[in-house]
C-alpha cells in the first residue's frame, strides 16, 4: 500500500510524464523553399520567447488544484474523498498542462506565420 506522501508525489510525476509525451514535436514545420534558414532560426527563437509568457507549470498547478477540489467533492459522494482528490488532481493537472502547451505552440505558429513563413502543421 502506498503511503500518503508517496501518493502526493505520483500525481505531479504522472502529469510531468504525460506533458513531456505531448511535447514530441512542438516546433512548426515550414515550407523551406526560398527561406533563409539563418533568419528563420532567429525568428523562431523570437517567437518562442513570446510563447514563454504562457506559464505551463503554473497552469498545470492551478489545474491540478481545481481538479483535486472537484475530485474530492465527487469522491465524497462515493465515500472516498482522498482518492477522488488524487484522480481529480491528476486529470486537472494533465488537462491544464496539455492546454497550455498547445497554446504555446499556437503562439509560435501564429508568430511565424505573421513573419511570412508558410507553416505546414
Amino acid at each position: 500500500m502506498l503511503r500518503s506522501t508517496d501518493r502526493r508525489l505520483i500525481v505531479p510525476a504522472l502529469a510531468a510524464v504525460l506533458l513531456s509525451a505531448c511535447a514530441a514535436h512542438p516546433d512548426p514545420i515550414i515550407d523551406e523553399r526560398g527561406v533563409n534558414m539563418a533568419q528563420y532560426e532567429k525568428d523562431l527563437a523570437d517567437c518562442k520567447s513570446y510563447a514563454e509568457n504562457i506559464n505551463v507549470a503554473e497552469g498545470t498547478a492551478k489545474g491540478g488544484a481545481v481538479g483535486a477540489v472537484v475530485g474530492a467533492a465527487a469522491g465524497a459522494i462515493g465515500g472516498d474523498a482522498g482518492r477522488g482528490a488524487g484522480y481529480g488532481g491528476l486529470a486537472g493537472a494533465t488537462r491544464s498542462g496539455l492546454d497550455n502547451k498547445r497554446e504555446q505552440e499556437g503562439v509560435v505558429k501564429r508568430c511565424i506565420r505573421g513573419r511570412g513563413y508558410k507553416v505546414l502543421n
